[in-house]
């Protein structure tokens, strides 16, 4: 109200004024930002009761590609691995190799504990939801070799030195470590991008965007959608097979 107040200055406000404000604000702002404002502006109106000063909000078309710089390869994921392998830190490699292999978030890791990777099978608790999550035999092998290894017998597998789970922060932070010598850009690295690869390898496979809801502990098929959209280039490799053109 105040950036409004600073651009509308002494003048009387009018709707045009307010439209012109709005286009002003598309030119700078992401649509989100740009309703929101247009939301406080029209309660502000509401209160005035100055109805005839409010105006619509953007309508965005759901994206249908996401930006390339943005998602994480299935190269660039092998990369990862690698580099994590050389720095010898095989926590940080299971940890990655456990999220993308899942479908899990960063959050849900205490729920990966010997028990479970002992029975194949994951019972994950958020968001008030409970749901199962399989492990496959790879993966089971692997975590239960590093369980073996590092002498944790029961409980959490992923743990710090003082015997506690992992945090988010430290996952995201020992990611980031591994960016140069991935030779990845760093804008792509981070847990949840794992999840976001995990289930376009998935669908790209199942093609079932309702199993894949299940799976990834979403209540809307909406949200699911959003981690499953092609890149540009896919996008615009797919339009070039159509043949359309004659």
């Amino acid at each position: 109200m105040k950036a409004f107040q600073i651009y509308s200055g002494e003048n009387t406000i009018t709707k045009v004024e307010v439209i012109e404000y709005k286009e002003k604000l598309v030119l700078k702002y992401a649509v989100r930002t740009v309703n929101s404002v247009i939301a406080s502006l029209n309660k502000f109106f509401a209160f005035a009761e100055c109805e005839g000063l409010k105006i619509k909000t953007i309508k965005e078309q759901r994206q249908i590609f996401c930006p390339e710089e943005k998602e994480l390869t299935k190269d660039e994921y092998s990369r990862l691995l690698a580099a994590a392998e050389s720095k010898g830190n095989k926590r940080l490699n299971l940890i990655i190799q456990t999220i993308c292999g899942t479908g899990i978030r960063v959050s849900e890791l205490r729920f990966i504990t010997v028990e479970a990777v002992k029975k194949g099978e994951a019972a994950v608790l958020c968001k008030g939801k409970r749901r199962s999550m399989f492990i496959v035999k790879a993966l089971q092998k692997k975590l239960l070799r590093y369980a073996a290894e590092q002498k944790i017998e029961s409980g959490y597998i992923f743990i710090t030195r003082t015997g506690r789970p992992v945090s988010r922060t430290n996952v995201w932070r020992d990611m980031k470590n591994l960016c140069k010598a991935a030779d990845v850009n760093p804008d792509k690295v981070f847990p949840h991008n794992l999840r976001h690869l995990f289930a376009r390898v998935f669908y790209g496979i199942e093609k079932d965007i309702a199993k894949l809801a299940d799976i990834l502990g979403h209540s809307s098929i909406n949200t699911t959608r959003i981690y499953i959209i092609s890149t540009g280039t896919e996008h615009r490799q797919r339009m070039e097979n159509m043949h359309l053109v004659l």
